[in-house]
């Protein structure tokens, strides 16, 4: 066996062990950009977190990595020594890792090929020493291409994947194309949000389907996989997003946060009926 044998072998070893301490594993998905999937996979974690689970969430948008930003800790850097790389730490309960904190310059893009990205995934898969977790969740670029193929491969034992979709049409169209693209590598479907489903207004607090409604539930349905709920859009929340916090943190406060709430509990409801 040569040398790079060797260290591949070593490498899925690592992977094996670091993954045997993680008990749910969910990787967010969407067909297509814009439909806020990266604040879904935030504010899942998160709202996991506040629940006291011990969760990780893992940015594997290597070309627009979003987390750190969002839970305002673009000034934290991942910590790397001889026994692993250790994850932010978010609170009491949450890590955090993303290429994003490796003190890459943010205006500087990454260009990389497929089998450079899917390197960088097992390495932080492989490890980060996330150390004995309730939850990680996967936050995946759009699409259905090399990095949540890569994640998926990694993580054959997933417990599921979570599309993300905006209710009109041509997001629905694609977040289909994720169902299949799941069922095709044999990881069971969590279930569809249907995210901006609705405008609540800021001043009268009227609601207003800007982008149509139903569309999420009713792919849902028509391909036999659960719907997760839906969750209407606030202004306030680009706000919180660029201040780092995430909109769950305001359960109660909001219709938006608490239909969230509602989401995450239909996702552990999920769990329950596989365990």
């Amino acid at each position: 066996m040569g040398a790079g044998e060797t260290e591949f072998g070593e490498q899925e070893s690592r992977l094996k062990e670091k993954m045997a301490k993680v008990k749910h594993t969910f990787i967010v998905m969407s067909g297509k950009g814009g439909v806020g999937k990266s604040t879904v996979a935030v504010n899942l974690a998160y709202a996991l977190s506040m629940t006291g689970k011990k969760t990780g969430i893992l940015d594997i948008d290597l070309h627009g990595p979003n987390i750190a930003k969002m839970l305002d800790i673009e000034d934290r850097t991942l910590f790397t020594h001889e026994s692993g790389i250790e994850p932010v730490e978010v609170g009491e309960n949450l890590k955090v890792v993303s290429i994003a904190l490796l003190g890459h310059n943010p205006d500087q893009p990454i260009i990389w090929r497929g089998p450079a990205k899917a390197g960088v995934i097992r390495q932080f898969l492989s490890d980060v020493n996330w150390g004995d977790l309730d939850y990680l969740i996967v936050d995946s670029p759009p699409g259905t291409g090399d990095e949540p193929l890569s994640a998926c491969q990694l993580i054959p034992e997933a417990s599921g994947i979570i599309i993300v979709t905006t209710p009109q049409d041509v997001a629905v169209l694609d977040a289909r194309k994720s169902v299949v693209f799941a069922r095709e590598i044999n990881i069971p479907v969590a279930g569809i949000i249907e995210n901006m489903s609705g405008f609540i207004c800021p001043h009268c607090h009227v609601e207003t389907d800007i982008f149509k409604r139903g569309g999420g539930e009713k792919a849902a349905k028509e391909l036999q996989v659960p719907f997760l709920g839906r969750v209407p859009f606030q202004p306030e929340f680009v706000e919180f997003g660029d201040k780092g916090t995430p909109f769950v943190s305001f359960h109660h406060a909001s219709k938006s946060s608490d239909a969230f709430m509602g989401i995450v509990g239909r996702i552990q409801e999920f769990i329950g009926e596989r365990e």
